[in-house]
Formats: C-alpha cells, sequence, structure tokens
C-alpha cells in the first residue's frame, strides 16, 4: 500500500490506475509462472518415465545374465573355500584359503601353469607375426583379395573340438596323416607327432595357431587397408627403406588394431581347452596339460571340486591382470 493511503490522503488519478494494473496484472504473472514451472517439470518428468520405461526391458536380460555369469562365479569363489572331494565325502567342511596354500607345493599346478604361459605366449605371437606377413602380402595381390578372405574364414568357423580331431586323425596321425608323409616323402621318417611329450606340446601350438591366425590376419588386413598413402609418398620422397617404413610408418598405425588381437587372442589362449582334449587329452602324462586342463582333470576325473575351483579362480585372475595391462597398453601414449 503506498505512503500516501497509509497517511490517510486520498490516491491521485495516476496512481490509482497503477495499483489496478498491478493488481489486474499479478493473476496472470502468477499463471505465467505456474505455467513456466509445469512445462519445466515435464521434461523431466518425461525423462524419469523414459529411464523407468528402459529400465524395465532391461531388467529380464541383466537379471538373466546375472543367473548366468555372476552366480557362477560366485559358486565357483564359495567352492574353492571349501573341502569338497566327491572322492572323500565324509571331509567336506569349510576349508578357508587350504586350496590355495595347496597350490604352493603342487608341482604339476607349477608344470600346467608354464605350459599355460608357454602356450599362450607362443601361440598369439606366431599368430601375430603370421597373420601380420600374409596381411601385407595379400595386401599387394591386386586381384583375388575376396577368395582369399573367404578362405582364411573357414579355420574360424569351425568347433575347436572337430578342428582338434581333424588334426589328430588326419593330420598327425602316424604313418597315415599328411605332416608323416610329407616328413616321409623328404626323408626326415615318420614320427608319433601326439604320443612324443615334445613333440606333442609343439603340435597343440600348431594346432591353436591354424585355426585363430586367420582372425589375426583379417583384422590387419582390413587395418593395412585404411592407411593413408600420402604418408608413404612422403616417406619414399624422403628415400625412406622399405623397413624404415614399416618400422617407423605401418607399426605405429596399426598398433591399437595389434593390442585388441593379442588381448582377444591371449583370452582364447587362456581359456583354451576343447581342441587340446580332443587332441591329446592333455596327454601323454601331462605334457599338453595347461592350467585349464589340469582344473578340469582335478574337478571331473579326480572328483575334488573344491581344489579344482581354487585352480579355476587362480586362471581367472590370471586372466584379468594380464587383461588389464593389455588394455593400458591400448590406451594412446
Amino acid at each position: 500500500m503506498s505512503n500516501a493511503k497509509m497517511e490517510g490522503r486520498p490516491l491521485s488519478a495516476s496512481a490509482a490506475t497503477s495499483v489496478t494494473a498491478c493488481a489486474t496484472a499479478s493473476p496472470s504473472a502468477s499463471a505465467t509462472a505456474t505455467g513456466a514451472l509445469a512445462s519445466a517439470r515435464a521434461p523431466r518428468t518425461l525423462a524419469a518415465q523414459e529411464r523407468r520405461f528402459a529400465l524395465a526391458l532391461l531388467a529380464p536380460a541383466l537379471l538373466l545374465l546375472l543367473l548366468i555369469t555372476t552366480a557362477p562365479l560366485v559358486y565357483l569363489l564359495w567352492n574353492s573355500l571349501q573341502h569338497l572331494d566327491l572322492g572323500m565325502p565324509w571331509l567336506a567342511g569349510f576349508a578357508g584359503l587350504d586350496n590355495y596354500a595347496k597350490m604352493g607345493g603342487d608341482p604339476r599346478f607349477w608344470n600346467s601353469l608354464w605350459l599355460t604361459i608357454i602356450y599362450t605366449g607362443s601361440t598369439v605371437a606366431l599368430q601375430i607375426v603370421v597373420g601380420l606377413s600374409l596381411a601385407l602380402l595379400v595386401l599387394r595381390i591386386p586381384k583375388g583379395q575376396g577368395i582369399l578372405r573367404v578362405g582364411a574364414i573357414l579355420p574360424i568357423v569351425l568347433a575347436p573340438v572337430v578342428v582338434g580331431l581333424f588334426w589328430r586323425t588326419l593330420v598327425l596321425a602316424p604313418d597315415v596323416g599328411l605332416v608323416d608323409l610329407v616328413t616321409r616323402a623328404l626323408g626326415l621318417g615318420s614320427y608319433n607327432w601326439l604320443g612324443d611329450p615334445r613333440m606333442a606340446l609343439i603340435s597343440v601350438i600348431a594346432i591353436h595357431t591354424w585355426q585363430w591366425t586367420p582372425f589375426a590376419f583379417l583384422v590387419l588386413l582390413a587395418t593395412l587397408s585404411t592407411l593413408p598413402e600420402d604418408i608413404y609418398e612422403a616417406a619414399r620422397l624422403d628415400r625412406a627403406a622399405p623397413w624404415q617404413r614399416f618400422v617407423y610408418i605401418t607399426l605405429p598405425l596399426i598398433r591399437p588394431a595389434i593390442v585388441v588381437v593379442v588381448i582377444m587372442r591371449m583370452m582364447t589362449a587362456l581359456s583354451a581347452f576343447a581342441a587340446i582334449f580332443a587332441a591329446t587329452g592333455g596327454g601323454p602324462g601331462s605334457a599338453t596339460e595347461i592350467l585349464n586342463l589340469y582344473a578340469y582333470r582335478t574337478s571331473f576325473t579326480e572328483l575334488n571340486i573344491g581344489y579344482g575351483s581354487a585352480l579355476a579362480v587362480v586362471l581367472m585372475v590370471i586372466t584379468l591382470i594380464i587383461s588389464y595391462f593389455m588394455f593400458r597398453l591400448r590406451r594412446p601414449r
């Protein structure tokens, strides 16, 4: 209220008009503010409804994923802390870290771990070297690349157990295998490729390399096809030798692709099972018994579920650690 009204003096005409206008405008201004507030809340409410709807759509898939992945891992961890030997069920009970401590004095565990390192390192290195060499060679072929790409896919689509049986019966079989026929034709004699401990390890490495080298070849070939040609033209003008162009231009440009291939192939090699089991069964003796096969034999042949679960947990931890460091290498420097 104005000071003139408070002092008992009558309002002037202009002041009265102003007061009337303000009184008339106040409801409309309030309605405008309310409408603006409601319109501001509407998008937030709609976004919240969309998020709830999206969560409702994803919930079944997430629950199924938790059921088939997380729950078995939790169960595996729990079993690794138990004395769970089906051959001696009266010893069942909580073991704590006894199963893990047992590995320290288990020579079979250390042998399988060493074989896993040899198997993984050699197969991944061979796949990268052979795959990159084939990709560089095929890149120079102007015609027929499509046929070569299709042919390279064939070993990948075969199931590992089929690959293991194929090599065991048709390629590495003594006297009648393809490799034995070639070695005898060259005067090198016949060998028991899967019966000799040293030859058996080399053979399973060759089997894994044969099946998965095409993957590295296809990825690296696709990466090499996208490299800019002007960089190589500038290097040729600077009289850079072919090996210098390869070392200082090609390798740095395809480094992310190489790291991805190494990560994926290393994960596959660490979890290898079917091809080795079909070809050698982990033998002769324990010559090809990598950690994955040792965990399987311990759990399902010797029926020591607790110790076998602990072996599987150790393999999982090794895989996670290697994956972490490999993904760090993938980051740009």
